[in-house]
């Protein structure tokens, strides 16, 4: 935790100096409130003179009032510190996730990234505003009471020395064996999150099925099983107050006891032997709330350990090129996409390609097909640089995709995902993501090509139809159809359509291949290459028509050629064009 306030604390230093040095004025007079109730009573009350009485209450009041001024100060110092830093650790934290690579991203998993940013942030905050508030107060107000004590009388400052390692040990034993069960807890309330998240998310496959009841009983046994931990953790979390207050009133009765014969002797007066009280009473009031902080300190450590572990993370793909801002010159004539000798793996296990190597012309269309898990998707990740290949070299109109700017290259590499995404705002805001200020026109004319202007005239609002978060909103053919539209404004030069038609039907599918393909047979800008088109798809229908088809079998390339070729050379081809087209015509 500490490496993380060093980070972010700079600017919010002022707030961690006054905040403690308000609460080390508010701990002077708590030390000093006992001192003046004695001076009352053995000056006033029992002596009878009204106006000492007097004089103490109106000090014991400004008293009251000035360590509330400080307090409030200190809770706006607090308040200030911690909110500050957790803006800006969760502010970094998602600034440095959005510059981590896939392979990063998918090492964390999106669920525990943003726990991190979330719940892992608010304990570190929660541990800030509390050092600010509380480290200083409770174990300077425990050990200048205990010193205040220790100067009253030392006979009776063994008391202290006899009760406090008592209340340590209560809580010692106690707290060893809650951990355990809050860990358990947690797991719990884990899994009671992953079934809610799974029914509500799911609650239409839940219903098609007529599945209610049981993701009932899944829930009930979820909640009863958190609620014997709560219950078990509870009952032995009861056993800390009433021990400790035990020990605590004990030593009380035992100063009474011993103060009382003192008082009787004549070597302390009563007003002495109260201020001794309430020393004791504060000095075991700071243990507890000192073992307390002791607790939200360990859960915040462990938070920050989680969150440097993020922060440690380098992307594996890096924007070299980017450094420079240098646009690489393009070769005249070179392939439009060209993979030599590519190898990839993931985490370092089974290689997902293996030796691919194939070549796309400017302006032509490259269709990859292939069975489940045989690395189609893999292999157009390589190509907008999601990831970096292992072996082997990945260019992009006849450049290495490493020496590219990585914007420049994602602007020139439009890639259309296999899951339609859009996020919340309207049709028009989503559009504009690779081109913020693109034309009506040409969000019109994307969307003409995606076959998707005919479903968005008809909205009441046009291109300013709200979208709801994930596009819930819309079918998945007509999310798909946005997202082709998407990737289509500001004229990209490469586009990747990675199975990203498999929601539209078999019409819709040949338009839009038609319109890609005419939109490929326009003029491009002087000296740019015309856009050239890659399709993965498991339809044969989707790539027949394709310039070049390349097959993949468990990340190795059965075969490449036209449709016709590939019918006559390779045998894997032929098996999946047999069980989808054959079977059709007859």
């Amino acid at each position: 935790m500490l490496d993380l306030l060093k980070r972010f604390s700079g600017p919010y230093m002022r707030y961690f100096v006054l905040g403690p040095l308000c609460k080390l004025i508010e701990v002077f007079f708590d030390l000093l409130t006992p001192l003046v109730i004695a001076r009352m009573i053995d000056r006033g009350v029992i002596a009878g003179d009204v106006r000492a009485v007097i004089v103490s209450g109106i000090a014991l009041i400004a008293m009251a009032v000035v360590g509330l001024a400080f307090t409030l100060v200190c809770q706006k110092m607090a308040a200030l510190c911690s909110q500050g830093i957790g803006t800006e650790v969760r502010g970094a934290l998602y600034a440095h996730v959005n510059e981590l690579s896939s392979a990063e991203l998918d090492r964390f998993g999106t669920p525990s990234l943003i726990t991190r940013i979330t719940n892992d942030v608010n304990q570190v905050q929660v541990a800030v505003a509390l050092g600010v508030r509380q480290l200083i107060r409770w174990p300077l107000l425990a050990v200048g009471s205990m010193a205040a004590a220790l100067l009253i009388d030392v006979r009776l400052g063994l008391v202290f020395l006899v009760s406090t390692p008592l209340i340590g040990v209560v809580f010692w034993v106690v707290m060893a064996r809650c951990v355990p069960y809050f860990v358990r807890m947690q797991a719990a309330l884990d899994r009671i999150a992953l079934i809610c998240r799974e029914g509500l998310s799911g609650v239409r496959v839940v219903r098609a099925f007529v599945r209610e009841d049981h993701e009932r009983e899944r829930f009930r046994e979820a909640t009863k099983e958190q609620t014997s931990i709560a219950t078990a953790v509870g009952s032995l979390s009861s056993i800390l107050n009433p021990a400790t207050f035990l020990i605590m009133n004990v030593a009380v009765c035992v100063i009474l006891v011993l103060g009382g014969h003192s008082v009787n002797v004549g070597e302390l007066t009563q007003g002495q032997v109260i201020a001794f009280v309430n020393y004791i009473t504060q000095t075991l009031l700071s243990i507890v709330y000192v073992a307390n902080l002791v607790v939200v300190f360990t859960r915040a450590s462990a938070s920050a350990s989680r969150i440097n572990e993020v922060f440690a993370a380098e992307p594996s793909v890096r924007d070299v090129a980017g450094e420079s801002g240098e646009m690489p010159a393009l070769p005249e004539g070179a392939p439009a996409l060209a993979f030599d000798y590519v190898t990839f793996s993931y985490g370092g296990g089974a290689p997902a390609l293996s030796g691919v190597t194939l070549a796309l012309d400017p302006g032509h269309t490259l269709g990859v097909i292939g069975g489940t898990g045989s690395g189609k998707s893999t292999l157009v990740s390589l190509i907008a640089r999601l990831y970096d290949p292992g072996e082997g070299t990945v260019r992009v109109m006849g450049v290495d995709a490493r020496v590219w700017p990585l914007a420049r290259l994602r602007h020139e590499v439009a890639l259309v995902p296999q899951r339609a995404s859009l996020v919340a705002g309207t049709i028009r805001s989503n559009l504009l993501w690779r081109k913020p200020g693109a034309t009506d026109a040409e969000l019109w004319d994307a969307l003409e090509v995606a076959q998707a202007a005919d479903f968005v005239r008809a909205l009441p609002q046009g291109l300013d139809a709200a979208v709801e978060a994930g596009g819930k909103n819309f079918s998945g053919g007509q999310r798909q159809r946005l997202t082709i539209a998407r990737a289509l404004v500001g004229s990209p030069s490469i586009l990747v359509m990675d199975d990203s038609a498999s929601a539209l039907d078999m019409r819709t599918d040949a338009a839009l291949r038609r319109a890609v393909k005419q939109l490929g047979e326009r003029d491009s800008a002087p000296g740019w290459p015309p856009l050239s088109t890659v399709i993965v798809s498991q339809r044969v229908s989707a790539v027949r028509s394709a310039d070049v088809i390349c097959v993949l079998d468990h990340g190795v390339l059965a075969g490449v050629g036209t449709h016709e070729e590939l019918l006559d050379t390779c045998k894997l081809y032929q098996e999946i064009y047999d069980s989808q087209l054959k079977r059709e015509a007859n």
